[in-house]
């Protein structure tokens, strides 16, 4: 009996030892999602985790989501090409398009609005009505130099302007919602933000966003963008493509956008990003200030 037991033991032990063996040998190499820090970290797992577990259901393959504190803890990221699927900020994309081979595949629709704008914004009661009428005063960028519309393209707007560097004062903040938040305690004279920053609900909950105006804005151009790395197979960039192309379409799916705080996501294509180019050449050059990074 107890030879008996033994043997049997010994047959569920092998069996389990073996079957470890084969799910080892085809585990599949996870599916990096890697999110540029538009909000703090605890937000963006909040708001992504269930668009990543909806893409492994989808794939058939264990997707992880990636973030960073700041942009340039992300963008150490991208040029080691860490990430397979990123969502991006256009002018990270068009870096990253140039350097590493990262092709658009989607953008974001938020609050039903596939365009978006870089602004500067001010308070209605602060006496500044022209953009000129920002010489001398603090300005407040969000996320560093590496942010399209929170600095590139309000930067734009000083420069069409005639202001230059050291005409104002530039301050940062550590994202784009910080700015606007800010700029309504009066902790700096303007904010630089993506005109659709002020309608977000973490800025709209926690201040009277209607004692603020939009001092100048760029004209529309794509929302943000979504890539992927060009060692993802056609096959593959087609099959996440589609998956998330197809979220509205269900309940289940409407309600991961939401989460995501997104109203949809839309087919995307490089030149759609041509006058983001324009705007990066015009402020850093011809390299798209790569020395900066």
């Amino acid at each position: 009996m107890k030879r008996r037991q033994f043997l049997q033991q010994s047959s569920a032990l092998l069996g389990s030892l073996c079957a470890t063996r084969v799910f080892s040998a085809v585990k599949v190499k996870p599916l990096q999602i890697g999110i540029f820090p538009r909000r703090n970290i605890k937000s963006t797992y909040r708001l992504f985790n269930p668009m990543a577990r909806y893409l492994s259901e989808q794939l058939g393959r264990p997707v992880e989501l990636r973030t960073t504190k700041n942009f340039a803890d992300f963008w150490q990221a991208v040029k080691l090409q860490q990430y397979d699927l990123v969502h991006f900020n256009q002018y990270h994309y068009v870096l990253a398009q140039k350097l590493y081979g990262y092709d658009v595949i989607l953008k974001n629709e938020e609050l039903g609005r596939s365009m978006i704008s870089g602004s500067l914004i001010v308070r209605k009661d602060s006496g500044i009505s022209t953009v000129q009428d920002l010489k001398n005063k603090t300005i407040l960028f969000g996320g560093g130099r590496r942010a399209m519309q929170s600095y590139i393209s309000p930067t734009w707007l000083l420069r069409r302007a005639g202001l230059e560097a050291g005409d104002y004062r530039e301050k940062f903040a550590v994202n784009p919602v910080n700015t606007i938040i800010s700029v309504f305690f009066r902790r700096a004279n303007a904010a630089a933000a993506g005109d659709i920053v002020m309608h977000l609900d973490n800025v709209k909950t926690r201040i009277d966003t209607r004692q603020l105006k939009y001092l100048a804005t760029t004209e529309p151009a794509a929302q943000l963008p979504w890539a992927v790395h060009h060692r993802i197979s056609e096959n593959d960039q087609q099959l996440i493509q589609n998956s998330l192309l197809n979220l509205h379409k269900s309940e289940a799916g409407l309600a991961i956008l939401k989460q995501a705080s997104l109203t949809n996501l839309l087919v995307a294509k490089d030149a759609d990003y041509m006058p983001h180019r324009k705007i990066i050449m015009d402020v850093y050059g011809d390299d798209y200030g790569v020395s900066i990074l």
